[in-house]
């Protein structure tokens, strides 16, 4: 994958004050891409753009592009 979290967004979001929990009552982000956050999956920019809104961040700040290795391609 070429692009990842640079953080453990779950847990920039609890030392935020947003447990799971609260994320789910408040329908601040779906239960699917809570998930899909927890299992390191990207989500889509909707959801990055909430993320940023909560975590008052940039995309930047959340993500980063690791390069595929071009020797495992040939």
């Amino acid at each position: 994958m070429a692009l990842q979290y640079k953080v453990d967004v779950m847990a920039a979001l609890k030392a935020h004050g947003y447990s799971s929990t609260k994320i789910r009552e408040e329908k601040l982000i779906g239960q699917s891409y809570l998930q899909q956050i927890r299992h390191g999956d990207l989500v889509s920019w909707k959801t990055i753009e909430t993320l940023c809104r909560l975590l008052d961040c940039q995309p930047g700040d959340l993500i980063k592009y690791i390069p595929d290795d071009p020797a495992a391609e040939e």
